[in-house]
């Protein structure tokens, strides 16, 4: 089931036409332009923990598909209604399957200790440096979790699974596209886990951060599957969803 953008006319809207090209080099350049930024970003923010830069990035990978794509281009890169609906529910499931599946991998290799990525993550989720505990916790796995849930789902899949994919996908091949989205996806989140800051020095850890890599690229394919048995964007964003729910469950209930 195929939700790869049409070969013409341009997808691009009218104003964009005569200065860019719908292909891979639109798609590397726009992965370079946000990645880069982001990634700096979320690194500063892991020694200050003001993650409130990061959000402008998310809003702009938001409105991306909308500034750049005219109408055809939107629904060419899933921003339509599924054709499957239960397949909604199933790619939310999905995503916390594979959850599931990376946080027990971290917890039989890398038990409760920094290399485990999940418990380095955690360390962006206390107040006043202080785990929540009690009833304060479930109060705030509440937020977290419908934070979690829609911010980076709805934004990342509609940036990396729909514009970027839809730019690699321009000659037919959604496999390739689905690979190379997928890894700009995975080389991304390094900066949330991989380059580490540990009592006041960065730190490489190299085979975590290999591993981490690799479930953020699996991840990112089965969001990929999800977008494809739907036949709409909103599988890519239930499944991302089902994953961001899962590991702040395992965060809250499992970590702190």
């Amino acid at each position: 089931m195929s939700t790869s953008i049409p070969a013409s006319p341009s997808v691009l809207r009218r104003f964009w036409q005569n200065l860019f090209t719908y292909n891979w080099i639109f798609g590397l350049v726009l992965v370079i332009l946000v990645g880069v930024p982001r990634f700096v970003i979320v690194l500063q923010a892991n020694t200050n923990g003001n993650y409130k830069p990061v959000s402008l990035i998310f809003v702009f990978m938001w409105f991306a598909p909308f500034i750049f794509l005219n109408k055809s281009g939107r629904r060419g890169i899933g921003i339509r209604k599924p054709e499957q609906n239960h397949w909604l529910f199933y790619s939310f499931i999905a995503g916390i399957v594979f959850c599931s599946i990376t946080f027990l991998i971290a917890e039989l290799f890398f038990k409760d200790t920094v290399s485990n990525w999940f418990v380095y993550i955690s360390r962006s989720y206390t107040a006043n440096g202080k785990a929540f505990n009690g009833s304060e916790k479930n109060i705030y796995f509440i937020i977290y979790a419908i934070t979690a849930m829609t911010f980076s789902p709805i934004g990342e899949e509609l940036f990396y699974r729909g514009l970027v994919h839809g730019s690699f996908a321009k000659n037919g091949d959604e496999q390739k596209a689905s690979r190379a989205d997928s890894l700009a996806f995975a080389l991304t989140h390094l900066a949330h886990f991989g380059i580490v800051y540990i009592s006041g020095s960065w730190q490489f850890l190299l085979l975590p951060s290999l591993l981490w890599v690799l479930f953020m690229y699996l991840t990112s394919r089965i969001f990929f599957y999800c977008k494809q048995k739907t036949g709409s964007i909103l599988g890519a964003i239930f499944s991302h969803a089902g994953f961001n729910l899962a590991m702040m469950y395992f965060i809250f209930y499992h970590i702190f």
